[in-house]
């Protein structure tokens, strides 16, 4: 009876495997269901469950089931040869029973409506709109750059701890939420990754513990970086499992926050984005218009591609196109690349609502 039920429970990864295919043909019905409703509920209790304990507790879990995991095939090692089938359905088994987790949990996220659906916005959007969102971008950062550091040519330092900052974030979102309800942010979970060294080494900058709920930011990036990386996670927290969405909302809150700090790391962050891909349409506008950037800003940039060139290891793009792989087999066609849409919503967004 045991093995009966064991053998359902391993081969019960196919139909979930169908029946995600499925739904993936019907985003409303997940985005009215799941994303809009049952994983508020899902994420919300989470939070209030591991919100308030100061360190991270789904990186302990992590560990806790990695030291598991190694007990278990070290015990079980011989039945491999001994008692293949039975080994390999355990083995599945547990995949079967993550895998549905991970998607009840979270994942059934990147098959909701792409963002700017559910926005009414378009997403296609020209070079001209390119530009002009860029050079508003420019100015707008260009001010913060000067009102914080006094001269253009000084980088712009948050005086802030990165635990402050963490616990700053939520206050984005709050004044993003008066005009998206939806984007409220409430109770609070962003903390600090207990695996930021080997995050750092993999390239990555934070994650969301999709059985914990946590926002993990990598402690060891600048604090420049903290603003926008720790809303970044923390709308992936909201349901937007798409990093490009992500990225967006990430910068927006940043960009909608009171404090001015985060309010010029939230541009910053949107303007290296349209830089990206006004050098990729038109690389002669691009020249005209990085030398207005103010030099201060440049270090700023620098600041972050010194921090990742300081980390750079031949594991890393293993694990990089590991993840893109990962995002490409949920959904997300563009994989880590797909900076064009960020700039998409960038844009269309400010035609509407112009920056000051």
């Amino acid at each position: 009876m045991l093995k009966h039920k064991k053998l359902i429970l391993a081969l019960s990864i196919i139909p979930q495997i169908i029946l995600l295919k499925v739904l993936a043909h019907f985003p409303n019905v997940i985005e009215s269901v799941y994303s809009q409703g049952i994983y508020i509920w899902i994420s919300k209790m989470m939070r209030y469950a591991f919100g308030w304990i100061p360190f991270s507790v789904g990186d302990v879990l992590y560990t806790l089931l990695g030291l598991y995991i190694l007990r278990w095939l070290y015990i079980n090692r011989k039945r491999i040869i001994k008692d293949s089938k039975n080994w390999f359905l355990d083995v599945l088994s547990a995949i079967s029973v993550g895998y549905f987790a991970f998607h009840i949990l979270l994942a059934f996220n990147y098959y909701r409506l792409p963002l700017h659906k559910s926005l009414g916005m378009e997403h296609e959007y020209t070079t001209t709109e390119l530009v002009d969102l860029t050079k508003q971008l420019i100015h707008k950062t260009n001010t913060l750059q000067l009102q914080l550091a006094k001269i253009d040519t000084i980088k712009v330092i948050l005086p802030y701890s990165k635990t402050e900052v963490l616990k700053m974030i939520p206050d984005g979102y709050n004044n993003l939420s008066k005009e998206f309800p939806y984007l409220a942010y409430q109770p609070r979970s962003v903390k600090r990754s207990l695996y930021s060294v080997p995050l750092t080494y993999m390239g990555f900058s934070g994650y969301l513990n999709p059985f914990t709920n946590e926002a993990q930011v990598d402690g060891m990036i600048p604090t420049y970086k903290f603003p926008t990386t720790g809303s970044h996670e923390v709308a992936h927290q909201l349901g937007y499992a798409a990093e490009n969405e992500a990225n967006f909302i990430g910068s927006m809150a940043a960009m909608h926050h009171s404090d001015i700090y985060f309010k010029y790391s939230g541009h910053a962050f949107a303007l290296r984005h349209c830089l990206g891909e006004l050098y990729k349409r038109d690389v002669a506008t691009y020249e005209v218009l990085l030398p207005q950037l103010h030099k201060g800003i440049l270090k700023n940039y620098q600041e972050v591609r010194d921090f990742w060139n300081g980390y750079e290891n031949p594991l890393e793009p293993i694990f990089k196109t590991t993840y893109d792989g990962f995002l490409k087999t949920n959904n997300q066609a563009g994989g880590m690349k797909s900076y064009s849409y960020v700039v998409a919503l960038l844009v269309n967004y400010h035609k509407e609502h112009p920056i000051k």
